[in-house]
């Protein structure tokens, strides 16, 4: 059965190909209500599930954060920056993965998503430029760390996120440390401006591959 196309639907959908972007629920609730005034926002969430029902657009749920939603229908990969939860298109290109030389478990290949994480340039200049102004003038954070240097605090925050099975509270963190709970939460703050720390779900925090290497070193 066709999807009938609302003024709301066709609305949602032309705001969404027009940014060329990733946008969430909530970004597109802000671009449609300009047009749309009594419009709410869980009408524009439960249109944005229709439409991906219906494969008019692609529902994107990159590492476990708000959903985004894609216009552009082709196959294609995303990578992801941890830093300012950027979303951009990929091309993998030749490099695929063969899926006939993998072990799959007796499953059916249905379909396939690879997501790739890291710093975007802009993010990246950032902290390298952060890292080099620290670097001259011996700067220190506000918590009381040096910047670019791990402290002993700042290595017991990571050394615990590495033991959680998955994201971890600041009271879990707290309690598997032995620091109050406004010390890690300093020195989360302080990990996460360095790119060793990230938020995937609300209040919860996880090291990042720059924060394993950081750690090690």
């Amino acid at each position: 059965m066709q999807l009938r196309m609302t003024n709301q639907r066709e609305m949602i959908l032309r705001e969404l190909k027009k940014s060329r972007k990733h946008l969430t629920a909530d970004e597109l609730y802000e671009r449609v209500k300009k047009f749309m005034s009594r419009i709410s926002l869980a009408t524009v969430y439960r249109n944005l599930e229709i439409l991906s029902d219906a494969k008019m657009i692609r529902k994107l749920e990159i590492s476990g954060r708000q959903k985004r939603f894609d216009s552009e229908l082709e196959e294609h990969d995303h990578i992801y920056c941890v830093q300012c939860h950027r979303i951009e298109n990929i091309d993998i290109g030749d490099n695929q993965i063969n899926l006939a030389a993998v072990d799959t478990k007796g499953y059916t290949i249905t379909g396939r998503r690879l997501e790739v994480t890291g710093l975007c340039p802009k993010c990246r200049k950032k902290i390298l430029k952060a890292t080099e102004k620290n670097k001259k003038g011996g700067k220190k954070m506000g918590c009381g760390c040096k910047a670019g240097v791990l402290s002993d605090e700042q290595k017991q925050v990571l050394e615990a996120m590495v033991k959680c099975s998955g994201p971890c509270g600041s009271k879990d963190i707290a309690a598997a440390t032995g620091l109050e709970a406004k010390q890690v939460s300093c020195r989360i703050t302080a990990l996460k401006k360095k790119g060793y720390v990230e938020s995937p779900v609300r209040c919860k925090y996880e090291i990042t591959g720059d924060g394993r290497t950081a750690l090690k070193a």
